[in-house]
C-alpha cells in the first residue's frame, strides 16, 4: 500500500491539561485533527478542498492506543499518514510523539466516508476528485 506523511509540532496549552498537568484523554483526538489539517493544507486535501468537489467527509471512526502523558510545558509531534484503500474512504493512521524524547504518546487511526454535500448520500465508490487526487499524490 502507498502511503504519504505529514509532520507536525506545537506545544501543549494550558487549557489541554487537568488540575494534575496532564493532557485530558479526548484531546488526543484534537491532536490527530490538527495532524489532517496539516496533512489537508500540505497536500491539497483540505476539507474545503472535498467540500468544493461536492462533498463532505465526516469520520466515523477513531481508534486510539495510549502510551505515555504529554503535561504543560511539552511539545507533541503529530506524524500523519494516509493510507492508500480502495475502497471510498480516507484513512489516517497516526503517531504522536514528544520531540525532545523520541517517547511514543499515542498511536491512532481515523476512517472518514464521503457523503455527497447536498443529499448527504453515502458515495460506495471513490469520487472522481480524490481518484484524481490518488494518481498525482500517491501513484507517481
Amino acid at each position: 500500500m502507498e502511503q504519504i506523511t505529514e509532520c507536525t509540532e506545537f506545544p501543549v496549552k494550558f487549557n489541554e491539561v487537568d488540575s494534575l498537568g496532564i493532557v485530558w484523554h479526548g484531546h488526543y483526538v484534537r491532536y490527530f485533527e490538527d495532524g489532517r489539517e496539516a496533512f489537508g493544507e500540505k497536500h491539497g486535501l483540505r476539507y474545503l478542498d472535498i467540500f468544493n468537489a461536492g462533498f463532505t467527509a465526516p469520520v466515523v471512526n477513531i481508534q486510539c492506543d495510549y502510551k505515555r502523558p504529554l503535561r504543560y510545558g511539552d511539545r507533541v509531534q503529530v506524524e500523519t499518514t494516509l493510507v492508500d484503500d480502495l475502497a471510498a474512504k480516507i484513512r489516517f493512521n497516526y503517531v504522536l510523539s514528544n520531540p525532545v524524547t523520541g517517547e511514543v504518546i499515542a498511536k491512532g487511526s481515523t476512517v472518514q466516508v464521503f457523503l455527497d454535500k447536498d443529499t448527504e448520500l453515502l458515495q460506495l465508490t471513490t469520487p472522481v476528485f480524490f481518484n484524481e487526487w490518488k494518481k498525482r499524490h500517491l501513484h507517481k
